[in-house]
């Protein structure tokens, strides 16, 4: 019997070719987008699930509730390491990581064997405490992992890094030099295998040492200054809940609440109340830390349930195809149902006859569609930052494909199978039924939940484009256009680093120079600091912001305006010894009416304001503006350029001819500023291109159902178009007529969906502290789109079918 299932299967696929190519390709798109959707999903479940005893690490996270807002983050003051593990003899061991780039040799430096003279750029550079290595187990290559990092000045490399440096050698006890800082020569302690890309530290290849390290003096002891992720390793049966108020109670209450008492803050018991301390697991990290703030690359579950969501939709378009074609030509059916039943055939001989046939086009278009994903893997991977290949040698692959293609058919051919085999022969035999489209609620439903779910995408396409268009091209308080950013510049030395920036002022082509590492882009250095006016200390709360050291020339180089006061000048001795300019927000937050000439502190040092800047925004553009300190001195790894003129390749070959001057045995390295405050935006963009390549998927597969029942349509209503004709209908009638039934159903499906659509991108706007409005113009927009792809559909079987001569259609009559 299964030979026979399969024999008729295959002929009706030969039968109705047409039909059969849809129902086909529209399946063979929709297992494609799963089967892509799939590998990201099972890649970004697997991180940190590789590190032993990993259930019992834990990753230790701050809750700050501030004005009814949870703030989060990771960082926390040197000294907390240890009170976790001395206080609590729930924790096994405890260790830190130090990645923040505003502190010295973290994030990226300039490196080189102590034998060689060449510099190359590295990044990934984190310091960390040896108990890290003892949490995360991480394998080694060479060197003891139980004392790699227990000597000062030692540090672990990857393997990757070994072998590009040190190939074919075993380097532990070999010297390098990071900066061509020859003082603090750093021993190479071990080789560690390679962080896996499934590791949330996967970006660190250079693990230094915290053994002997402080940043600035009395750092080890100080609870007010936070800089360090703290990691524990609990002992086996912990009860996490508890452990939480627990470290919670006696952290603040020992160390916290008396640092903030003795710094003097206001209200100290009050703000101690504010923070709770929290457990996240190591194998939550990646995907559940986009409202934490930390230093470390980490996906999204949203965007999980974003493309698990996408990948359903675009499958049950598919599927709707199938059974709009199932039911829509069962007439060619019927007959052959009602013969079956009157020579006996029981009707679950019949069922599985259908789902016999929907399994045959499922697996061919399994088949199809693992080619597709295959083929369209790379263009996948960019747009999801990925390096996700076909797991071609895993055991599970085939076994899951072949199950997931028969559990397919069988969903997908159910309800044509029951409905096509429930047939009456006496009733089909008579011609009772004699057309497939008169009960069409099924099918016309299908159609509308079709072209909502793609009008939904065409809308979240539009809004996300038009916010990006909106963030790239705001006015945001500094010029970013034509400022080349060299980096690595701390190498020349703070007196080479002043002349080389003399020297690039000579250039015709150099507007302006600066030499300061904060930029208002991401990615470079960042100093978070509490402020208040001088001898308010105890009587005001203080304001958190950021203290940047700039230069004299950096509001020119940047295009910032001063609204009050002055800039900053070598020529006046008091601008170096405590003269500071702020934001308009600072200003505003600390209720200064007349700012010029007031004084305010940190807690480390008390600063005169001599100027007030306009706003500008540092940060990405989700969050408000933030209060900003800008503080005369030298911070040296970067310089920025404004250039002017349109020969931008010469300028950027003398800067080089510069370079080379001062540092010969370094190559330049440049990006520009507006390239890397687009760069800020890369999610939003990335976002964006997943719904219109989703869209675009979409529309194509209900495209293909709607041309095959706009076909069916057509043959079905021959002998009234016929009719019609002989009457003396034009062709535009007959058009006009064919199409209106299906422009109905697309109106429909624009107001279901545009409804959803509003209440998502209103929902994913308000990350955004500057948004655009959800104007009606997208709506309108999206809705004229759906109609005008539906007509196009619809209308080439539609003119064809009024251009058929009558006498073929009528012939019979």
């Amino acid at each position: 019997m299964i030979r026979n299932y399969l024999k008729i299967a295959i002929r009706q696929l030969r039968k109705q070719k047409m039909y059969a190519a849809i129902k086909i390709g529209g399946f063979a798109l929709g297992i494609a987008a799963c089967l892509l959707i799939g590998l990201y999903i099972k890649d970004e479940l697997s991180f940190d699930k590789s590190y032993p005893d990993t259930d019992r690490i834990y990753r230790v996270v701050g809750y700050y509730n501030s004005d009814g807002k949870t703030e989060k983050g990771t960082d926390w003051p040197a000294p907390m390491g240890k009170a976790l593990k001395s206080d609590f003899s729930e924790v096994e061991i405890s260790g830190r990581l130090m990645p923040n780039s505003l502190f010295e040799k973290a994030g990226s430096n300039e490196v080189r064997r102590a034998d060689q003279v060449q510099n190359t750029y590295e990044q990934g550079f984190t310091y960390a405490d040896q108990e890290m290595l003892d949490i995360l187990q991480l394998p080694m290559v060479y060197g003891k992992r139980q004392i790699a990092l227990k000597e000062p000045l030692t540090m672990i490399i990857s393997k990757r890094v070994s072998d590009k440096y040190f190939p074919g050698e075993n380097p532990v006890g070999k010297v390098m030099y990071l900066n061509n800082d020859k003082t603090k020569p750093y021993t190479i302690g071990g080789v560690m295998r390679n962080i896996p890309e499934t590791s949330h530290l996967r970006k660190f290849d250079f693990l230094l040492t915290l053994k002997g390290v402080e940043f600035y003096q009395g750092e080890q002891n100080n609870w007010n200054a936070s800089n360090y992720p703290d990691y524990i390793k609990l002992r086996p049966g912990t009860n996490i809940a508890q452990f939480e108020k627990k470290i919670t109670s006696d952290i603040i209450k020992n160390y916290f609440l008396p640092a903030m008492m003795k710094g003097g803050m206001k209200d100290a018991e009050k703000q101690a109340q504010k923070l709770s301390l929290h457990l996240q697991k190591i194998g939550d990290i990646n995907l559940y830390s986009y409202d934490i703030y930390d230093d470390t690359p980490h996906g999204d579950v949203r965007f999980i349930w974003l493309f698990g969501a996408v990948a359903g939709f675009i499958l049950v378009i598919a599927c709707i195809n199938f059974v709009n074609l199932s039911t829509a030509k069962s007439a060619n059916r019927a007959k052959e149902v009602g013969l079956r039943k009157v020579v006996g055939s029981y009707r679950s001989s019949l069922v599985n006859q259908f789902l016999a046939e929907s399994i045959v086009y499922s697996v061919l278009s399994f088949v199809i569609g693992i080619i597709l994903a295959w083929i369209l893997l790379p263009y996948f991977n960019t747009l999801a930052s990925k390096s996700l290949s076909m797991p071609w040698h895993e055991w599970w692959l085939m076994p899951s494909l072949i199950a997931a293609a028969f559990i397919v058919g069988i969903v997908a051919g159910l309800y044509p199978a029951f409905y096509l085999s429930g047939f009456k022969p006496v009733q089909v035999l008579k011609g009772s039924i004699s057309t497939g489209s008169k009960n069409s609620i099924l099918r016309n439903s299908l159609v509308v939940f079709q072209f909502s779910a793609s009008i939904i995408l065409i809308i979240c396409t539009l809004v996300i484009y038009n916010q990006t268009q909106f963030i790239l091209h705001q006015k945001v308080g500094f010029d970013k256009d034509q400022v080349v950013v060299i980096q690595g510049t701390n190498t020349l030395g703070d007196k080479n680093v002043k002349s080389f920036k003399n020297e690039l002022l000579k250039l015709s082509s150099v507007k302006n120079a600066s030499i300061s590492d904060y930029l208002p882009v991401n990615g470079t250095k960042r100093n978070g600091n509490t402020f208040y006016i001088e001898g308010r200390t105890k009587l005001d709360p203080g304001v958190s912001g950021q203290y940047w050291q700039i230069d004299d020339t950096y509001l020119k180089t940047m295009g910032m305006k001063l609204v009050e006061g002055r800039n900053f000048s070598y020529s006046m001795a008091a601008d170096t010894q405590g003269s500071v300019i702020i934001n308009q927000t600072l200003a505003k937050k600390l209720n200064l009416k007349k700012p010029i000439g007031t004084r305010i502190t940190n807690g480390y040092g008390k600063y005169t304001v001599i100027g007030v800047v306009e706003d500008f925004n540092y940060e990405s553009m989700r969050g408000n503006i933030e209060p900003i300190v800008l503080n005369f001195g030298l911070s040296n790894s970067i310089v920025s350029v404004k250039v002017g003129g349109a020969d931008l390749k010469n300028t950027v070959a003398n800067i080089t001819s510069v370079w080379k001057k001062y540092s010969p045995d370094q190559p330049i390295r440049y990006t520009f500023l507006d390239e890397e405050f687009a760069n800020m935006y890369k999610d939003i963009q990335q976002t964006g291109s997943i719904f219109t390549s989703f869209a675009v998927l979409a529309i194509i597969i209900a495209c293909l159902g709607l041309f095959a029942l706009s076909a069916f349509m057509a043959e079905q209503r021959s002998k009234e178009i016929g009719v019609r004709k002989v009457l003396g209908a034009t062709v535009t009638n007959i058009t006009t007529l064919l199409s209106m039934d299906f422009v109905k159903l697309v109106l429909i499906a624009i107001a279901i969906a545009s409804p959803i659509a509003w209440y998502g991108m209103t929902k994913w706007l308000q990350d955004f502290a500057y948004k655009v409005p959800i104007s009606w113009w997208i709506f309108a927009l999206s809705g004229f789109m759906a109609i005008a792809i539906a007509l196009i559909t619809v209308s080439f079987q539609s003119i064809k079918a009024a251009l058929m001569n009558p006498v073929r259609s009528l012939r019979s009559e």
